[in-house]
């Protein structure tokens, strides 16, 4: 399968004005939890403090442990649209590169504010450990059915399960490290995402034919 070039329209100004009001509230949700802890945090605080309601909060998350993850879905989507848009001389390893070297240039809350305290919080916070869990195991399922579906031949459900969990574990690992390693404000872009490659090829050099 050929891949197709994608023409990505220019957005309207409500759309760019939801997208300011969205990272506007993640900015004031991370600065809060940085401040004051996570528990002690409400949903109310981070509404007010991005200048907006309470019930306007509900329109952009569910809830304050979604805020934390507020990019999650969109590299899913990135994964399972460089499956879909795979060459033919592609396989599941180098697909799963280009995503995620795609993702890399594209998402910035891989080293934002944010990122920082997610990862601090993971650690002393079960129920945000939990939540990270749950995000990142719905991300693995979904990717290992598109790559089953697209590679039949090469990966059976398991042998798709297992690439997909060593894409996720590879980069959440790195990124973890990498955090403890230098500190939310020690930690150089450039040099973050080219760790997260190198751990990832590491991670899917035993899928490399």
């Amino acid at each position: 399968m050929a891949r197709r070039e994608h023409d990505t329209p220019e957005p309207s100004l409500r759309e760019r004005k939801r997208a300011r009001t969205r990272q506007a509230l993640i900015d004031a949700a991370a600065e809060l939890f940085e401040r004051q802890g996570y528990d002690e945090t409400t949903v109310a605080e981070i509404a007010a403090a991005a200048e907006i309601g309470t019930r306007t909060f509900f329109g952009y998350f569910a809830g304050k442990e979604d805020i934390l993850f507020p990019e999650s879905d969109a590299r899913a989507r990135a994964a399972i649209a460089a499956i879909a848009d795979r060459e033919p001389a592609e396989g599941p390893v180098d697909v799963l590169l280009r995503a995620l070297d795609t993702i890399a240039e594209s998402d910035a809350d891989m080293v934002s504010p944010m990122a920082a305290v997610r990862m601090r919080l993971f650690h002393t916070v079960p129920a945000v450990r939990g939540k990270a869990l749950q995000v990142q195991l719905a991300a693995q399922r979904e990717i290992a059915q598109e790559l089953h579906a697209a590679f039949p031949d090469e990966l059976d459900r398991v042998a798709a399960a297992a690439l997909a969990g060593a894409l996720t574990g590879a980069v959440s690992g790195a990124l973890d490290a990498l955090m403890d390693e230098e500190g939310a404000d020690g930690v150089d872009t450039d040099r973050l995402r080219t760790r997260v490659r190198q751990a990832t090829e590491l991670g899917l050099r035993p899928w490399r034919h």
